[in-house]
């Protein structure tokens, strides 16, 4: 970022409505803001409870600098802590999951239980105090199973709605009662914002997108029904009719289904359960569920798929006979981490109740190529030429809403006014 642009700058001008600015996903000065200011002091969806289902299970998972270690203490209680050992610094435990008895350091072996507290350390004298140096606690946050950590030393308090509001929908497929089937990392060659900004549109969908526009509707996301063919046309008012009769019929089954948008709230989320195409089962290449154990306390297949998205970095899809969750977590002004999971009922087993590639095909298609989308918009951004573009009033609102969110999350921290629409 030239030294003759600050942030402050760069906050105060953005334009509602368009991109953002090229130094928001080139500067190394803004990426640094970004953890500080947005991953560091709000919640960061990171795991779910199945990774995590017994005594001494663990999963760490690094956020920038920080690495946390998240774990089920004897009390079966999620527990979170700082990976860093009182002595020396040293890590404890590696990035991904495991199992301990005791949490213990491989540099000078301080071992901690699973509360955290120092229970040895070797040839400290008989003067040291150990009850003073047990590890550093982290915010964790169950929400229906999805894991939630917040590094801040007072955490945003308004993640009790979010969990208000979005348990009813997703306690009836039990995530709890899940396992992992498969989990799949991927780096996307951009900045993180870019790959939010990709997921929270389907302008993109119908040209890059032929997996996933089987199951999805992409008139879910909105549309322009001025630039629609008559072929189009009939498909998004069939859309539109489904969508409402679904509904109707989901609530009167017991399942929350209409649309909650809270994304321009501090712990910004949004959920809706909307309709699969085809047989209306699953998100997968023949529409049908890829798992025959259905989940939780479902009835039938046929209930489209429940979407929750969470501001900054994640989203999950729900649906009768597995789960999909997406955590983002920046690695550098152009690297970002893309981790997806695929979760199935705890009892299902895999080549005789759901077959993996058929479980999973979609997805990573998907997610590979948006990949390509998003390395391709960074690389424009790098460019001189580059300037904000307008988004679509139709289909891009999403998107506005997440640029909206975020720059109104870094003007609250630097102390400075978010921008606003001027009328001309």
């Amino acid at each position: 970022m030239p030294e003759s642009v600050s942030v402050d700058a760069l906050i105060a001008r953005r334009k509602p409505g368009h991109s953002l600015e090229a130094p928001f996903y080139t500067s190394q000065s803004v990426f640094d803001l970004d953890m500080m200011a947005i991953f560091g002091r709000h919640w960061i969806y990171v795991a779910v409870e199945p990774e995590i289902p017994e005594p001494g299970d663990c999963v760490t998972v690094n956020i920038g600098r920080a690495s946390v270690i998240i774990l089920r203490d004897d009390d079966l209680q999620v527990r979170a802590f700082h990976n860093v050992c009182r002595h020396r610094g040293a890590r404890l435990t590696p990035e991904g999951a495991s199992t301990v008895g005791n949490l213990v350091c491989p540099y000078h072996q301080w071992t901690y239980g699973l509360d955290g507290r120092l229970l040895f350390a070797e040839h400290m004298g008989r003067e040291f105090d150990t009850s003073c140096h047990g590890l550093k606690p982290v915010h964790v946050r169950s929400v229906g199973g999805l894991l939630f950590v917040c590094l801040a030393k007072e955490p945003p308090s308004d993640i009790d709605a979010l969990a208000a509001a979005i348990e009813p929908y997703i306690a009836p497929h039990d995530l709890r009662h899940c396992k992992v089937a498969h989990s799949e990392d991927l780096i996307e060659l951009g900045n993180w914002k870019l790959t939010m900004e990709n997921n929270r549109e389907c302008y993109h969908c119908v040209g890059n997108h032929p997996e996933l526009t089987v199951p999805l509707f992409e008139y879910g996301f909105g549309f322009s029904p001025d630039s629609l063919d008559d072929n189009r046309r009939v498909h998004a008012e069939r859309y539109d009719a489904l969508l409402t009769e679904s509904c109707q019929r989901w609530e009167g089954m017991g399942l929350p289904s209409r649309e909650i948008d809270r994304l321009t709230d501090v712990t910004g989320f949004r959920t809706q359960r909307l309709p699969i195409d085809g047989s209306g089962e699953s998100q997968t290449k023949d529409t049908r569920v890829a798992s025959r154990k259905i989940l939780g306390s479902l009835s039938e297949r046929s209930l489209g798929g429940l979407s929750f998205w969470t501001q900054p970095n994640s989203w999950h899809h729900f649906m009768s006979d597995h789960i999909v969750t997406f955590s983002v977590l920046p690695l550098s002004p152009d690297r970002t981490l893309l981790r997806t999971r695929w979760l199935v009922h705890k009892d299902a087993v895999e080549g005789v109740d759901y077959d993996l590639k058929a479980l999973t095909e979609v997805w990573n298609a998907t997610n590979r190529q948006d990949g390509d989308l998003v390395a391709i918009a960074q690389a424009g951004a790098a460019s001189p030429a580059y300037e904000p573009g307008p988004y679509s009033p139709h289909t891009e609102g999403l998107v506005e809403k997440f640029c909206a969110w975020y720059i109104d999350r870094l003007s609250a921290h630097q102390g400075v006014a978010a921008p606003v629409e001027v009328a001309a």
